[in-house]
């Protein structure tokens, strides 16, 4: 059944990715009407699903953690509890590492990575990783102590975090730290190479920067999920398309509508006030309440009448660094006499010397279809590689997607994914009946990303990712380039904070009494 466009309601959200969609169900929750606009014909931005010849692939993340259990810190594990909406999970705890010292397998919790230091740098480098943990341990609390959906741009913040006062008090210098980049910590603590290696690895794939652009709190919220005593990781069943699909079913049952197919042209902006959308097909939907943008910083500016903010305010949201964007690699395969050990997940690194973020260095690997085999036809794997927003948009920016130059430029920059496979599997190109290639002008194009950025790179220590409200009055912000910033569990906070900031007090502290409390 195709929803059909409604000329007015209370809420707009502009773009379904996990902060949009995370912010509509929890504004829908709270009671309001809401309307999700959303240009592609499938939900979840990023993080969407799709399917090739019967192979149903993750778009983008597929490494999660914090989802199949309650109570949780994970921020997209509290909105879940908060819309009542269940994710089944299988859960597993050792992924792959295919790294300049050799290939070999490591586990989240506890010990398991001790072990591996043994083997690879000695006794020293356990030593230093041991006392790191119990460092982080203070750090790990002061990160979880004051739960995301207690959080709100205005004065009600007061009460609604004061309801977790006494455990932020037991952390309230460890607080202060987690504000700065970890590399403070790290440096401080840490001196063995391969250590520091894998530190700076962690922190760009939690941030898309090493170690001293990566916030602290980020790190220390990785250390108390998956360095605790049996700790696991998370694969939604049925991909990230069935996250996607919990948080649609959430804002539904509580009355709000998603509309897909419908690209928003403009805000509408009226007596100084964000009133609405315009579509382009034309189509005006006028908001009663407020309009939320979950689209990157760069891409809401364009969509703002020139006078609507001040200039002063465009020059600085225009100026926001970004993040390098992607190459995709998704693959169906025949699975035969492929052997049985293989982990879900692999971490390649080509040099360490590059360092973390050098294009063509980092490659990460899901085989997401060795835990849900229902991803793909029986006897067959669906694999996605990518290099993880280390690819420089300029290299493809002025290429034609039809052209012979564009092809083989994708061949090339692709050899990077495909020798990291055929580490993990040989001849996997023989083997391959799907192979689809992504560049930065794929992520542009098809999830409407600013020069197919990851998302703002803004350096711990010289920035902060700004909070939900805007100097334009009903206009909200949401999504990886608001405060917390980048990564899942980040952009889900961040859809809960201008939820929470948008709802009455009254209502917030309802709420957190029933979900958190």
């Amino acid at each position: 059944m195709v929803a059909i466009a409604p000329t007015d309601t209370e809420i707009i959200i502009i773009g379904s990715g996990i902060g949009g969609l995370t912010c509509a169900a929890m504004l829908a929750r709270y009671g309001f009407d809401v309307v999700v606009c959303e240009s592609h014909s499938i939900a979840g931005g990023a993080a969407h699903g799709f399917e090739r010849d019967g192979f149903r692939f993750d778009s983008g993340p597929s490494l999660y953690s914090g989802l199949s259990y309650s109570p949780s810190a994970n921020p997209l594990r509290q909105v879940l509890d908060a819309i009542g909406e269940k994710l089944p999970c299988i859960t597993y705890d050792t992924w792959g590492c295919c790294l300049p010292e050799g290939d070999f397998d490591t586990s989240v919790g506890a010990s398991q990575f001790a072990e591996v230091l043994a083997q690879l740098r000695g006794a020293a480098a356990v030593a230093e990783w041991r006392q790191l943990q119990r460092i982080m341990e203070p750090y790990a609390k002061a990160a979880i102590a004051l739960p995301s959906l207690a959080l709100r741009f205005d004065l009600g913040a007061v009460f609604t975090l004061g309801q977790f006062a006494p455990a932020f008090l037991q952390s309230a210098g460890e607080a202060i730290a987690l504000a700065g980049p970890f590399s403070k910590i790290m440096d401080k603590n840490v001196k063995d190479p391969f250590v520091r290696n894998w530190l700076n690895l962690l922190c760009f794939l939690l941030s898309g920067l090493p170690a001293d652009g990566t916030i602290a709190a980020e790190v220390a919220f990785m250390f108390a999920d998956w360095y605790r005593p049996n700790a696991v990781l998370d694969y939604p069943i049925g991909g990230s398309a069935a996250l996607v699909n919990a948080l649609v079913r959430g804002l539904e049952r509580h009355g709000g509508r998603l509309l897909l197919n419908s690209h928003v042209a403009e805000v509408l902006v009226e007596n100084n006030r964000a009133a609405g959308v315009r579509l382009r097909s034309g189509k005006i939907i006028r908001s009663h309440k407020a309009v939320v943008s979950n689209a990157s910083v760069w891409d809401t500016l364009k969509l703002l009448p020139e006078t609507s903010v001040s200039q002063r305010f465009r020059q600085e949201r225009q100026a926001t660094p970004e993040c390098d964007s992607f190459m995709h690699l998704h693959l169906g395969i025949d699975a035969a006499g492929v052997r049985s050990d293989l982990a879900c997940h692999y971490i390649f690194v080509k040099d360490w010397e590059m360092g973390v973020s050098a294009p063509l260095n980092v490659v990460l690997v899901s085989i997401p279809s060795l835990l849900d085999p229902d991803l793909a036809p029986p006897g067959k794997h669906v694999i996605h590689a990518y290099t993880p927003g280390n690819e420089p948009y300029d290299l493809w920016q002025k290429l034609d997607r039809t052209s012979e130059e564009y092809k083989l430029q994708k061949q090339a920059r692709a050899e990077v994914m495909w020798f990291a496979l055929e580490r993990i599997i040989p001849n996997i190109r023989s083997r391959c009946e799907v192979t689809l290639v992504g560049t930065p002008l794929t992520h542009e194009r098809f999830l409407r990303r600013h020069r197919g950025s990851y998302g703002p790179g803004i350096r711990a220590g010289s920035g902060l990712f700004p909070g939900p409200t805007t100097p334009l009055a009903g206009l909200f912000c949401c999504g990886d380039s608001t405060f917390p910033g980048i990564g899942l569990p980040a952009v889900a906070a961040s859809g809960a904070i201008a939820a929470n900031t948008i709802a009455p007090l009254y209502k917030h502290l309802e709420l957190i009494r029933e979900v958190i409390s």
